[in-house]
């Protein structure tokens, strides 16, 4: 790709948002992570709608977007962490309705497991809005079983709406 370094990673970015003007947030989001320096936005799924997972609240509004990146894994969950901060996220428990959540998801083929790092995302393979957005967009890294395991969940891609 012009301008970005041969050893770039693809990385899979999870985005959700359930409370606020979720949609708004999504778009905005996905606008401060491809202009990260070093990154290069690539390309983002469908909207999708999901009820709450071992959670509250309101129905969540979810995407994944790709970027090809020369950041570390660890410092591109950083900037996800200061954009999840712009937008005013809170931890006031776990699971708690949120503006926003980016979760780094994949990071190329790389395995992390450290203290504040796990990729890929440990609770990903659980989880129908990640996997059919992230399906839409890297069909190779979502195995069937896994989305067979999560059809009962309740989740809507909205079609009416461009993508991401």
């Amino acid at each position: 790709m012009p301008g970005m370094a041969r050893d770039a990673v693809l990385a899979a970015i999870g985005l959700g948002a359930n409370l606020g003007l979720a949609e708004a947030t999504l778009r905005a989001a996905r606008e401060a992570i491809a202009h990260l320096p070093l990154t290069q936005f690539v390309s983002a799924s469908s909207l999708y709608r999901s009820a709450p997972i071992d959670a509250g609240g309101p129905d969540y509004l979810n995407a994944v977007v790709l970027v090809r990146t020369v950041w570390t894994a660890p410092a591109l969950l950083d900037q996800l962490l200061r954009i999840e901060a712009r937008f005013g996220r809170e931890r006031p428990f776990p699971n708690a309705p949120r503006t926003l959540d980016l979760d780094l998801l994949r990071y190329g083929d790389g395995r992390i497991t450290s203290p504040t790092l796990v990729v890929p995302h440990p609770r990903m393979g659980e989880r129908a809005f990640v996997l059919r957005p992230l399906a839409e967009l890297m069909p190779h890294w979502v195995a069937p079983a896994e989305l067979a395991a999560t059809a009962g969940q309740r989740i809507e891609r909205l079609q009416d709406r461009a993508p991401l």
